[in-house]
């Protein structure tokens, strides 16, 4: 009798084992490959890897993360499409690079003259309802959207002056297209889209005056400021969001668990990417006051009237599709929640 329990309790425990190491094998099976448009020397670049080793760390090693870096697989504009396809499995760009499919997705990659901080535009996706409103647009497409990554502010660099919105009429500058260049023209300026890599030489040669390129920290690393000596600080105008989508049907295969690792990893990398560039941005400043660069700190009224023009220019794009419509619409009600815009 002994013997056949203790060949029962052998087989049950070899059982238990095998399971084990099947679920064991199944799980170390999960392999997500993520591309982005940093490079793995930039900052952000930096701060996905940390990304990646959280989640690869909480995991215990059962998901990998396989990250490719400055665009590797397909182009920028791509990645969303190779996430959803399959090619990829995620897609870690930003939204507002898929306005073609659909105007909305502007509103969940630069708002334009919205929130003052990171933390109010992530507070209006996790707790202004912006989460289910945006999710909605991204299953249309097979995706999902896990979350934001933002680093704040970008600041206008210029050759001349801009303490206020008087300053933009006629000013010749860098723009990206869409959304924001109807914002400007509204003000009187001109913008003039280019691509990232001409902006040096477009300032050197004066085709342009001033130029819309990143954040203060950002702009240093470029060089603008060895050709221009005037910048908006603390910006106002644009703070895109970059986000972590993917593909829905590879996200819903994903266990609770490891679903549940994933969205801490990101929104850990949320809090360190504004920590991390609002330092960056402030130690920037500082340097730049001292080599004589002039920072303009736009008054409450001057970024209330930028505002209003962006504001105009939701209400062209919110007509477009019912989807833009729902996204400008929730964007409204949460930033008159928190008193930046007017009933």
């Amino acid at each position: 009798m002994n013997s056949i329990k203790t060949t029962m309790l052998s087989v049950a425990a070899a059982a238990l084992a095998t399971a084990s190491l099947t679920t064991i094998a199944q799980a170390q099976e999960v392999t997500l490959r993520i591309q982005t448009h940093y490079a793995p020397e930039t900052v952000s670049g930096q701060l996905a890897a940390d990304f990646v080793d959280d989640i690869e760390t909480m995991s215990g090693g059962d998901i990998a993360i396989e990250m490719f870096y400055s665009s590797s697989v397909v182009a920028t504009v791509e990645t969303f499409d190779a996430a959803a396809t399959g090619i990829l499995d995620c897609d870690m760009t930003g939204g507002a690079y898929q306005t073609g499919k659909n105007p909305a997705f502007q509103f969940v990659g630069d708002i334009m003259g919205g929130y003052d901080t990171p933390y109010q535009q992530l507070s209006w996706l996790y707790h202004g309802g912006g989460y289910d409103a945006a999710q909605e647009l991204y299953n249309q497409h097979d995706m999902q959207l896990i979350g934001w990554w933002i680093y704040g502010q970008e600041s206008l660099s210029s050759s001349t002056p801009i303490e206020g919105p008087e300053d933009l009429v006629d000013w010749k500058f860098r723009s990206p297209p869409g959304l924001e260049t109807e914002i400007f023209a509204e003000l009187g300026a001109s913008p003039i889209v280019m691509d990232f890599t001409e902006i040096f030489t477009a300032l050197e040669t004066g085709i342009i005056e001033g130029a819309d390129a990143s954040g203060l920290a950002n702009n240093v690393g470029l060089g603008l400021y060895d050709i221009v000596n005037h910048a908006t600080f603390p910006g106002f105008h644009s703070m895109p969001s970059d986000h972590l989508a993917c593909n829905k049907a590879v996200w819903d295969g994903l266990s609770d668990a490891h679903k549940r690792i994933i969205d801490t990893a990101m929104q850990k990398l949320a809090l360190q990417t504004a920590l991390t560039f609002e330092k960056a941005n402030a130690e920037a400043a500082a340097n730049l006051r001292e080599q004589g660069v002039t920072l303009h700190d736009w008054s409450a009224e001057d970024r209330a009237a930028f505002r209003e023009a962006a504001q105009s220019a939701w209400e062209g794009w919110a007509e477009k599709t019912p989807e833009a419509r729902a996204l400008v619409d929730s964007h409204r009600e949460y930033l008159t929640q928190l008193g930046l815009i007017a009933e």
